[in-house]
């Protein structure tokens, strides 16, 4: 696990899922559309942050699919279909725009990663009026959401950061493996798709939300 003290990091790598975009009620109600028309029960936002997880096959299985009745790949594009639907409704968490300006003004270098498609990921950030925080914004080929790891890796190399002086931002313990495979520091975030409970197995720092990041920097700093 990095060592670096948050308030050395210079570069932020940001998730984009229920870190900055809170799209969290888009993914119950998405899921819940899929498990009616199966008729599975469905599920509650709370039980959703104990089951989601990557490869998010997983968290589908949990959920109650069969994949011996139907194929995980057409389960998740289902998903998607459901979910572009939802997302155009779906808010920035508080806060989002001012963190990223204090990052800015403080001299820190940003990028997003996310395990969403590419295409739509790019769309969806420009449609909320933040890509000029972004020196790049990586997303993954397909909607099959298995991980992020392997983007992760090119990332890092394509955006030139330091990994002593990186930290990665997130919601969930997939961001964390990210951050430890990388050898940078990351900062959880207990207000996206996974339990506070969860988030704290990790090791590394869990804040409340948002709000609390310029404090924790600052903090850090002394």
């Amino acid at each position: 696990m990095n060592k670096t003290k948050l308030s050395e990091c210079r570069n932020i790598i940001w998730d984009w899922n229920g870190t900055l975009l809170n799209d969290l009620d888009v993914c119950v109600t998405a899921i819940n559309r899929l498990l009616g028309k199966r008729n599975l029960p469905k599920i509650s936002s709370e039980y959703y942050t104990e089951i989601f997880t990557f490869p998010v096959k997983d968290y589908y299985i949990t959920a109650g699919f069969d994949f011996s009745k139907e194929s995980f790949e057409d389960v998740a594009v289902e998903f998607m279909d459901h979910y572009f639907q939802l997302v155009t409704d779906a808010n920035l968490h508080h806060s989002v725009t001012a963190t990223l300006q204090y990052f800015k003004q403080t001299g820190h270098e940003q990028i997003i990663l996310s395990a969403m498609e590419q295409t739509e990921l790019v769309k969806l950030v420009k449609g909320r009026k933040i890509e000029n925080f972004f020196g790049h914004i990586f997303g993954i080929q397909d909607h099959l959401a298995h991980g992020k790891l392997d983007m992760a890796r090119s990332a890092i190399v394509e955006s030139g950061f330091d990994r002593n002086l990186t930290c990665l931002i997130g919601d969930t313990l997939h961001d964390a493996e990210v951050a430890t495979e990388l050898g940078i520091n990351c900062l959880l975030v207990a207000d996206g798709h996974q339990s506070e409970i969860r988030l704290k197995t990790s090791g590394y720092p869990v804040i409340q939300s948002l709000r609390e990041i310029e404090n924790v920097f600052k903090v850090n700093s002394r």
